[in-house]
């Protein structure tokens, strides 16, 4: 047994294990995965440790709970946790989809961007390069994309290749190492335009991020308005009660 397998929860060590024989198709869309007792059978873990490994699976879209049935794999999307910096890239390579991009549309922006994200106003100064890109899985489109590059961190931006990953441009082109994402998530329903570029022929809902991510204290590298099909995506948020307020004492 390495370091590692003594840090992490078991829990969260046989959730992992069960998600790759997911991925593999080893269990497939609509096959029951192993049982609490089964879990227990065969890790030799509590009924407490069991029970969360499957709550994880389930919390993060992989799995769903039928009461007195079991927990039955879902049927294969993509997804995409809140907690995680995570490429669109890597996002789709994790959940077993071959990724591609088309590049819509690229120019320069002067004057900069700022939008309202949670409450609050996010602004780059220019200039900044506004890249319009149709994200796909598998040949499927499953993301559309506005993101606004910093041309002040990424000198030359506009040169580089937008059919891959971003990410991967910052980090070994520039050397910027993303520290930071402030994102907002809500709902929508597709308009016709939208969806034609999804090859949709009637609409679905969709989920539109808006989001600034930094590469240091107050630095804005890039901020981005994209739309995920809700069809074909999840989100998972994990989350933790604060502690409570300490008692002032004079």
């Amino acid at each position: 047994m390495g370091p590692e397998s003594t840090t992490v929860p078991k829990y969260y060590r046989i959730s992992r294990e069960i998600i790759e024989r997911i991925r593999a198709g080893e269990l497939r869309p609509g096959m029951r995965v192993p049982s609490e007792n089964e879990l227990i059978h065969e890790y030799g873990i509590s009924n407490t440790t069991a029970r969360k490994t499957l709550h994880e699976i389930e919390a993060e879209g992989w799995c769903t709970r039928i009461k007195g049935k079991g927990t039955f794999v879902c049927e294969k999307n993509v997804h995409r946790s809140a907690n995680r910096i995570l490429g669109f890239t890597r996002n789709m390579r994790e959940a077993g989809f071959t990724p591609s991009t088309k590049l819509l549309n690229a120019r320069r922006v002067d004057k900069g961007y700022a939008a309202i994200i949670n409450g609050r106003r996010y602004a780059m100064s220019g200039p900044v390069y506004k890249i319009h890109r149709l994200r796909f899985a598998d040949e499927a489109p499953m993301m559309m994309e506005v993101r606004y590059i910093s041309m002040r961190f990424c000198l030359g931006i506009e040169a580089k290749d937008f059919t891959g990953s971003l990410y991967d441009i910052y980090e070994n082109d520039y050397g910027l190492h993303l520290v930071e994402i402030q994102q907002m998530l809500s709902t929508i329903m597709l308009d016709a335009a939208t969806q034609r570029f999804f090859d949709l022929s009637r609409p679905v809902p969709a989920f539109r991020v808006q989001g600034a991510t930094f590469c240091g204290k107050e630095m804005i590298l890039e901020m981005e308005d994209s739309i995920y099909r809700g069809d074909m995506y999840r989100f998972s948020i994990r989350a933790r009660p604060e502690p409570p307020a300490s008692t002032l004492v004079d």
